[in-house]
């Protein structure tokens, strides 16, 4: 069994407390029932009491199974929910995407601490970040994704189209976005698995040079890359992306952005300058936000620490302005990767008996919530998901319409 992300001590029980709730117990059930007034959940102690809500028939139950996991969600619920359900100190009952709509439309806007914000990435947090993440295991992402292993939001051009075909047309639209001629040289910052890498060689005659930290990621693109035979044309290089040299016509990077951080804006920006020629050109593909907001603190404790999705306006701000680079286009995906999300959940549902087996319990809890979680952020409008289309300031090299 690998490594769980749940190592270390338990905050939470799953024993169900032996006594009879107070008036203190149920006055925070109160509480929390007040916090989400318009939601229909129906919440239920220990012992049995119950609060129904007031809006009409409950789409799920959520009972509490001691005091702690009470206490907790009254304290902190945005990381203490995630930390009782993950260790069965909570349990949901119902479809828990419903639960997660009722929460995410009902909610008001509140400020986010300033401990909540995110912290720089220098190199060595980023390497951390990812192996937290990114080297769970091939054989667990084989489980779940797509047969190319793409692990960013697919594009449904029909409501038909399954996953494996909606991944093939989103890397075709990135590179028609791009405009990606033979011969071009492309920079990709952060590849994932090498599948965008391989397409755009492949599809387009283009050479990449493909930058990733995941030693396991980029093992396993260097062996596609030598079955496929592009090895010639496709460089995978196991590096962070401010190490990126050389003059190309074109950067790409899909599903990166999130965790480089706005104070390592700069240093992208940076990059992205130096590395493009004078009529070079680019796209950036990330989760965003349309105000700014920090990501939910159980999600970067348990399943992305150091991740941050920005507004348009800080990635504008922070990456495109300091070298005035033209933004061309942008494009909101996000019910493409609410879609996209519903996919990997049925099959991550699918496979988790193999998925506790490699792991545990928790492992299976955690992921089951933040799948499906997500699928709420974006179907909710929480989370954007944003293509950015830009190039030097300076080109005429652009299309003058969006069919040209």
């Amino acid at each position: 069994m690998r490594a769980s992300i749940a190592t270390g001590p338990r905050a939470f029980s799953s024993d169900v407390l032996p006594i009879v709730s107070t008036r203190f117990d149920r006055w925070a059930l109160r509480r929390i029932q007040l916090s989400v007034e318009a939601a229909r959940l129906r919440f239920v102690l220990w012992d049995g009491f119950e609060l129904r809500p007031k809006s009409g028939p409950p789409v799920a139950t959520i009972t509490f199974k001691n005091r702690r996991a009470l206490l907790s969600w009254v304290w902190d619920p945005d990381l203490n929910l995630g930390e009782a359900y993950m260790f069965g100190a909570v349990e949901i009952h119902g479809d828990l995407t419903a639960m997660l709509e009722e929460v995410y439309r009902t909610l008001t806007s509140t400020v986010r601490p300033w401990w909540r914000w995110q912290h720089a990435n220098n190199v060595r947090a980023a390497r951390e970040n990812v192996h937290h993440h990114y080297d769970l295991g091939n054989d667990f992402y084989r489980l779940w994704l797509d047969r190319e292993l793409i692990y960013t939001c697919a594009y449904f051009p029909t409501d038909a189209c399954t996953l494996e075909d909606a991944q093939m047309a989103k890397m075709d639209r990135v590179c028609r976005k791009l405009r990606l001629t033979p011969g071009e040289r492309v920079v990709e910052a952060g590849c994932g698995w090498g599948t965008l890498a391989l397409f755009m060689a492949a599809r387009y005659g283009v050479t990449v040079r493909a930058f990733n930290i995941s030693g396991e990621q980029i093992r396993y693109a260097r062996a596609q890359a030598k079955h496929a035979g592009l090895a010639d044309r496709v460089e995978f290089v196991e590096d962070d992306y401010r190490n990126v040299q050389g003059e190309h016509d074109v950067f790409v990077s899909v599903g990166m952005l999130e965790h480089v951080g706005t104070s390592d804006y700069p240093a992208l920006s940076h990059v992205m300058h130096r590395s493009l020629g004078d009529h070079g050109r680019g796209l950036l593909h990330f989760i965003g936000r349309n105000r700014p907001t920090p990501l939910n603190p159980w999600i970067r404790r348990r399943i992305f620490p150091g991740a941050y999705p920005p507004t348009l306006r800080e990635v504008f701000q922070g990456v495109l302005e300091p070298h005035e680079f033209s933004v061309l286009d942008v494009e909101n995906l996000r019910l493409h990767y609410a879609r996209t999300l519903q996919h990997w959940r049925q099959r991550f549902e699918d496979a988790s008996d193999q998925v506790i087996e490699m792991f545990d319990e928790p492992f299976v809890r955690a992921w089951r919530l933040y799948l499906a979680g997500s699928q709420v952020a974006f179907s909710t409008g929480c989370m954007q998901l944003f293509q950015v289309v830009f190039a030097r300031g300076s080109t005429n090299r652009i299309p003058r319409t969006r069919s040209a």
